[in-house]
């Protein structure tokens, strides 16, 4: 079973709050994107999100 590693809040192309999940299971590691598998993110999101994937990457 996948360990959630954390999430990131952003939006949706029509400007619903919605999150992206960063999960670590075995070795891999998923991001499981909001419904209609898209995500707007600013620059801080952005950032963060490559910290939790580094993060994810280093458990491995």
């Amino acid at each position: 079973m996948a360990e959630p590693q954390g999430w990131i809040d952003c939006h949706d192309p029509f400007g619903r709050d919605r999150s992206m999940t960063v999960l670590v299971e075995e070795d891999r590691v998923l991001l499981v994107s909001p419904p209609g598998e898209s995500a707007v993110m600013s620059v801080t999101q952005t950032r963060r999100l490559h910290r939790l994937l580094d993060q994810a990457a280093d458990r491995m």
